[in-house]
Order: structure tokens, then sequence, then C-alpha cells
């Protein structure tokens, strides 16, 4: 039996979107453009509290619901509404909600926006920890960058956090992965069927205007929200360690940082007369990229792939990064810029890339060019609508064929349904 095509989508987001403070809260707009675009109507529901950069989804024609965690109002608001279709906002949504979800909207079609693989992420920067803890140099870090995914495995595979989200990951009918190697991780190492999964990269429009020009630009950049733990690690490896290199070579240099949520710790590290300007929030990322020659993502750990590079693209900006900075964003493509493991190579490539205009010219057209290749929203978005349409279609033989999904969600749902409803009697107790 063909399933109608799906006119209401409820989303629950793990907070409101923000598509200027973070590369997760670009990528959820990315996704609700798609719907938009095919028609379908959009609710937001999320517990979180009203961030002070959130996008204005009703200005789309998008519903704003605020819900609470551990609430059977929830099953109310669900039942009434009946979507055709519920996204999850990254696993810690899922498994507070999912069983509210199947109880009350059976038929809905559930689908996990990962944003990336926390407990990848979170593996990458215990073994960062244990790096620092061991040894004192702040160079190198070539053996952290890239490891084979058995490493990867290995290093996930007792923690509770991955044990979550992978058991959530198989709850759902469709997983949206925005990172090409993390879909080979969970299917050659955790046995995930492809099935379940949908490459749905960070999705942009190409720039209609040509960027501006090497020389009508100054100064190193590095731009990530200050929530994101990647980011901070970034701009401390920065500070002890490159920086100083790049000094050392352009005595003049200019570093300036931004960040949404800028704690006194990050403003503390402000020194102008190192040229190490920590700047807050910019009310236009793409205005301040655009104006800086270099972009810096001197990243150590992380997963997903890096908003601030798509953005740096976008601008004509070209960037040095490491290995995770760079992870599945390139497939075969040229680079557009350099790709390092040490502290003396990252500043050597900034350097030159900051001064020599006919490669930093070769560098920028790469990444024109890699936009083009990999990252258009009028390629990627009717490529998830369909994908969706398609599972809808399809429901009942993928539930049968994903029998592990089936089983958690029978043995999970139960202990999380026990434990919501005791939290919320106990919140009613006088």
């Amino acid at each position: 039996m063909t399933h109608p095509r799906p006119t209401h989508v409820l989303v629950i987001g793990y907070v409101w979107p923000e598509p200027r403070s973070s590369a997760a809260g670009g990528h959820m707009m990315q996704i609700l453009e798609s719907f938009l675009a095919r028609g379908w109507t959009v609710t937001f529901s999320s517990p979180a509290r009203s961030g002070e950069h959130r996008a204005d989804l009703g200005a789309l024609g998008i519903e704003e619901v605020p819900i609470e965690l551990n609430n059977s109002g929830f099953d109310t608001f669900i039942r009434e509404l009946v979507p055709d279709v519920v996204l999850f906002d990254r696993f810690m949504m899922e498994e507070q909600f999912g069983w509210r979800v199947e109880k009350h909207c059976p038929d809905a079609l559930r689908v996990l926006e990962t944003s990336d693989l926390q407990s990848l992420r979170d593996a990458r920067h215990q073994r960062l920890k244990q790096r620092l803890k061991a040894s004192d140099d702040t160079n190198d870090f070539s053996e952290l960058f890239a490891p084979a995914l058995r490493e990867e495995f290995e290093f996930m595979a007792d923690t509770d956090l991955a044990q979550r989200e992978i058991a959530s990951i198989y709850r759902c009918d469709l997983n949206l992965m925005i990172s090409e190697v993390e879909v080979e991780l969970l299917v050659e190492q955790f046995k995930i069927p492809r099935e379940l999964l949908h490459w749905c990269p960070l999705m942009v429009d190409l720039p209609k205007d040509p960027p501006a020009p090497f020389e009508d630009r100054a100064h190193f950049l590095h731009i990530g929200n200050f929530r994101h733990a990647p980011n901070w690690d970034a701009v401390l490896w920065l500070k002890t360690a490159i920086w100083p290199l790049i000094r050392e070579r352009l005595p003049g240099a200019q570093l300036h940082i931004y960040g949404a949520y800028t704690p006194p710790k990050a403003t503390a590290l402000h020194n102008p007369a190192q040229g190490f300007h920590v700047m807050n929030w910019a009310e236009d990322a793409l205005q301040v990229m655009s104006a800086a020659r270099v972009c810096m993502a001197p990243l150590r750990f992380g997963a997903g792939v890096k908003g601030k590079i798509v953005d740096a693209m976008l601008c004509g900006t070209p960037n040095v990064t490491t290995p995770i900075g760079a992870e599945a964003m390139h497939g075969d493509e040229p680079w557009p810029g350099a790709i390092t493991r040490t502290a003396r190579e990252f500043a050597e490539q900034a350097v030159q890339l900051h001064q020599d205009q006919n490669r930093w010219l070769e560098a920028q057209a790469d990444g024109l060019q890699l936009l083009a290749n990999r990252y258009r929203q009028d390629v990627h978005g009717p490529a998830l609508v369909a994908r969706i349409e398609h599972c809808l279609q399809n429901l009942g033989t993928l539930r049968r064929d994903n029998f592990t999904g089936s089983m958690l969600r029978h043995h999970q749902h139960k202990s999380t349904q026990y434990m919501s409803q005791w939290i919320e009697a106990k919140n009613r107790a006088p």
C-alpha cells in the first residue's frame, strides 16, 4: 500500500536553532528549508530555553511549540497533531520522547538527525586528554589524527555514550548522517544496516557574486561557538603553540577570534599587543569571514563536518586545518588551503597562504569548486525529501527488516517510560 505524500513534520529539537551560532543550527535550518520547499507543514518543538541568537521560525511559517521533559502533556500534543514524520534532533531527544511518539503515533516515520556522532567526538576528546596528561609537547598530535576505523571503534565501543547513541540509531527508521566517514564507521564496525542511514551533508546555495580579492583582505580569523568543546580547545592550541610561531614570521600579524557565548576564560586571552583579539560574537559571520585572508581551524578533536570551513569556502577564504577539521569534507577533491598535523606545520602553511597570492587564489578556486561538487542545497535537499518519502512508502518493510531496532524499542522504551512517569509523579507530589 502506497503511503500518501506526508504533509506534516514534527521536529523535536535539542535546542531552538541558532544558524548564526553553530553548524548544527545551520544544518537544522537547511533541513527545515528542504521540507518547506516540498510544501510540507512543519512544527518545531523543544524543551530547551530560548537562546539569544535563535532563528525566527515563525517568519518561515513554522509553528513553534515549547514542550517539557517528563510531562504527559506531550502525549496530548502529539495525538492532536498526528504528524506523518517525527524528526528527533540528536539522540537524547529520541531517548526522551521516542516512546511517547511510538505509543501515540505509531505510524509516524521516526527520523534521527545525528548532527555528528557525539560518542565519536567524546572518545576523541578523552584520547586528547590522555595525550595532554602524558606529555607536555603541544606541537605534534599526529597520532591522534584520522586513525583507522577499527581503532575508533575499539575506543568507543565500551562507552556508555556510544551504546546509547547506537541504540537510538537502531530504534529509528532513518538516520541523517552529516559525515561519510561516520557512515562507514557505523556500517563497517558497528554493523548498522546501510538502509538505516542517509548521507545529508551541510547544504548551501552557491555564491552568485565573486569573493573579495586578495588585496582587499587582511589578518587571520578563527570562528566557532565557544559552547562547543572542540572550538575552545582550538583557541587554546592557537594561543599556546601556533600563534607565537606565526608572530615570529609575521610580527605585525593579527588574529581575530569570533564565537557565540564567549566565556570569561576566553576573553581573558585577549591580548592586542600579541595581535590576539577575542572579538565575541559576529553579527554576520560571512561578513567577517569575507574580510579575512586566512581561516584558521586547528581542531585536535571533533566529529561531523565543519561549518566554519564551509563558510570559508562560501566567502572564498582559504583555510588551514588538521585531518580532524578536513575529515569527510572533500572526498577526492583538492583541499582549499592546507591540512597539517603539527603546530609548526600549521603556522608555516598559514603564513604561506597569507603571503603568497598565487597559492591563495588557487585555494580559493578549489573551495568554490568543492562547494559546487559536494554541498549544493538544490541537490541534497530534494534527495533528503525523496528518501523520506521512500521510507514512508515502505515503512512496514523497513521495520520488519530492522528486528534489532524493534527489540531495542521494546526494552528501552519500557524502562524510559516508567522512569519518566516516576519523575513526573515525583514532580507533582506536594
